[in-house]
């Protein structure tokens, strides 16, 4: 496998972090895989599980982290009336930030690394952007792990808990490695999902636009969603699988990671 260094690429003004994984080993070609990390995830966050999935599949793979996390340029931080940094501990996310990322942020970073018709992998955060991309542009293929296709009382639940254990607990220290600026990764995730505009957040309508190949997985211990998060998917999408992991909370690569990549590689070799 052939692992390029992160690299830095500028998009629409902003400087992202990403990598290519290249499969030498490739005999049937496959379109790129491309990875798309959870609401505080970075290129580092997924480990080395990306680079073992591609080289399962025998396909190309690419990483990156969005605006604000890994080491991928920061989003401003919030300005008072004065134009003075107000309180200066973090960048602010829009209501909307999943469709910009969708629909803006990645079909550009696609068009300047020439690929097209991807097959998207998300998590959590990156699921839901998986989705709303492929309700509205051509992909071989979709598979998303813990998507929120709608807001549920179980994820504010488990959000406000993630914001108690930051300020008070371990989690600012176990993401601080992960990050070039760790208050802007986590505040502003959690602040906008937190916020009053984020409460109706719901892309249940969008997902009949969805006519590619679709797997969904869930974890039957996510404290951040429940098995509705997946089950409405497949009301709305034809071409929809589901795969419902016992013993596995929000992260079923980490959690199953074995699991994960069989279900993966079938559904790959089905299409």
């Amino acid at each position: 496998m052939s692992i390029k260094t992160p690299s830095k690429i500028s998009v629409q003004g902003v400087c992202l972090e990403f990598q290519i994984l290249q499969c030498e080993s490739i005999t049937k070609p496959l379109q790129t895989l491309v990875f798309l990390h959870e609401g505080l995830g970075s290129i580092a966050m997924w480990r080395d599980w990306p680079t073992r999935l591609c080289q399962q599949l025998g396909c190309a793979g690419l990483v990156y982290s969005r605006q604000g996390y890994g080491q991928s340029d920061a989003v401003a931080r919030v300005r008072g009336p004065s134009g003075q940094t107000g309180g200066g501990r973090h960048g602010r996310l829009r209501p909307d930030y999943m469709h910009h990322e969708a629909l803006e942020v990645l079909p550009a970073l696609l068009t300047a690394l020439s690929i097209e018709r991807p097959m998207l992998l998300g998590h959590s955060d990156g699921g839901t952007i998986a989705l709303i991309h492929a309700s509205q542009h051509p992909v071989s293929g979709c598979i998303v792990m813990a998507p929120h296709v709608m807001v549920e009382p179980i994820s504010l639940k488990a959000i406000t808990a993630a914001r108690e254990a930051y300020e008070n607990g371990s989690l600012r220290q176990r993401l601080t490695p992960f990050h070039a600026d760790v208050d802007c990764a986590f505040w502003q995730w959690n602040d906008v999902w937190l916020s009053d505009g984020f409460r109706t957040f719901d892309i249940r309508p969008e997902l009949q636009g969805i006519t590619a190949p679709l797997l969904a997985i869930q974890g039957e211990n996510d404290p951040y969603g429940t098995m509705a998060q997946i089950d409405d998917i497949a009301l709305a999408v034809p071409r929809a699988q589901r795969f419902k992991l016992p013993d596995c909370g929000h992260s079923p690569h980490r959690d199953q990671p074995e699991a994960v990549a069989q279900a993966v590689q079938k559904f790959v070799c089905n299409l």
